[in-house]
Formats: structure tokens, C-alpha cells, sequence
């Protein structure tokens, strides 16, 4: 008979003791994990939106990068329609991030000045 060496890195992802599936995440039952709600949360912050310009991994095209907004997924994909239609660019918003095709910081600055923001530039 041979025997199983318990592995640490897995984790339980069905019991039918405790109603179903498993989150991954936090070991509870899908029904009562909160793993999501607690990610949807905005990001902590020091209050201050950095506008910065980078090229690196993108073959030498430039985007204007907004980072340090605490806002929810919905409200940060709102801004960043507004501010790349103000641009009059293309961009996209991921992980927390503003990216906007072009060096457009101080369009971007001034747009989020007047919106209430804190804002630096940050970079050279």
C-alpha cells in the first residue's frame, strides 16, 4: 500500500463535508468567501496621482501612465474614458493603471487638477 505525502502548496478545492466547491484563496466555501468583495476595494493610497511617461516594454512607443488613484474598477475605466477622450488618444486601463498612447502628461495633469486631485509628474 503506498502512501500520499501530504504536499503544503495544495489546497482543498472540493468537500462535500462543508457544501461544495472551495476557494482557492482563502480555504472557505464559495457561499460564504469574501475574497472578491475584498479586492474590489479600492487600492490604499497616499492620496497623491503620479502622471508619469514610459516606454519600456511597449517597443519604444510612449504612454502617459496614471498610477495612484483610489478609485473602484468602475470609476477608474469612467476617468479613463474622459481623460482619453480629452486627449483625443487611445489607451486602456488595467491593474490599477491609466495608460494613455502618446506623451500627454500635461493634458493629463491639468484634467485631474480640475477634477480635484492631487497630482505630480513623475519621471524625467
Amino acid at each position: 500500500m503506498a502512501t500520499m505525502k501530504s504536499n503544503p502548496a495544495s489546497t482543498l478545492v472540493y468537500s462535500t463535508e462543508a457544501g461544495g466547491r472551495m476557494c482557492p484563496d482563502c480555504g472557505a466555501p464559495m457561499a460564504q468567501c469574501r475574497c472578491k468583495q475584498i479586492k474590489a476595494r479600492a487600492p490604499a493610497t497616499d492620496g497623491i496621482v503620479r502622471v508619469s511617461h514610459e516606454t519600456k516594454g511597449r517597443k519604444g512607443k510612449g504612454v502617459t501612465v496614471v498610477k495612484g488613484l483610489a478609485l473602484d474598477a468602475a470609476a477608474l475605466a469612467a476617468l479613463g474614458k474622459q481623460l482619453k477622450t480629452a486627449c483625443g488618444s487611445g489607451g486602456t486601463v488595467k491593474d490599477g493603471l491609466i495608460e494613455i498612447q502618446g506623451d500627454h502628461r500635461e493634458l493629463v495633469i491639468a484634467a485631474l487638477s480640475k477634477q480635484g486631485h492631487t497630482v505630480k509628474r513623475a519621471g524625467g
